[in-house]
């Protein structure tokens, strides 16, 4: 899928301004990989996600953050997209791990820098214990996914917890640094 066709902005909301039905996923990066940087590894994985029966509805602007939990490794690139399919979880993240072997994700010790992680956030308000644990099981703890989902959906309550985005990324400790990246990232 051409990057042109993926639309920047929000994801639709009902007549009460909620989001109520969406497929989230966190894209995030801290290496280069054969595509170039972290970021332009995440745009060639939105178009990968193109090829594979999924469409991609919206994305969030790119942000870098600092790792989490804090250490020495560069810092990431991270943000949130809004998915149509009619995949079911289990096989959707089955197709994002599959893009990440593709792109060459290599999972040595948990938190290691990576050239890609995509992450399966919340499949249209699901609550799941099983594989795939639904909604991402650290996805409140997080800024670097909070701050973006808020670009595209920002009435989108946690499906556990029934909080908005705003109020669980204010709960997140300072020590949680993200910006925007600069449009040379």
């Amino acid at each position: 899928m051409p990057l042109q066709s993926v639309r920047r902005g929000q994801v639709r909301r009902d007549r009460n301004g909620l989001v109520r039905h969406v497929i989230l996923i966190g894209l995030g990066a801290n290496l280069p990989s054969r595509f170039g940087t972290a970021a332009a590894t995440l745009t060639a994985a939105l178009e990968a996600l193109g090829g594979e029966g999924i469409r991609v509805a919206a994305c969030s602007p790119w942000y870098e953050s600092a790792p989490v939990p804090a250490s020495d490794q560069p810092w990431f690139v991270n943000g949130v997209a809004a998915l149509a399919t009619a995949l079911p979880p289990a096989d959707l993240l089955r197709k994002l791990h599959a893009i990440e072997q593709d792109f060459e994700r290599v999972r040595s010790v948990p938190n290691a820098a990576r050239t890609i992680d995509l992450d399966l956030l919340d499949y249209e308000g699901q609550v799941s214990e099983g594989w795939p644990v639904l909604p991402h099981p650290r996805l409140h703890e997080r800024a670097f996914v909070l701050r973006p989902l808020l670009d595209i959906a920002p009435g989108w309550r946690h499906p556990g917890f029934g909080d908005d985005a705003g109020a669980l990324l204010a709960r997140v400790g300072p020590e949680q640094i993200v910006r925007p990246l600069d449009s040379n990232g």
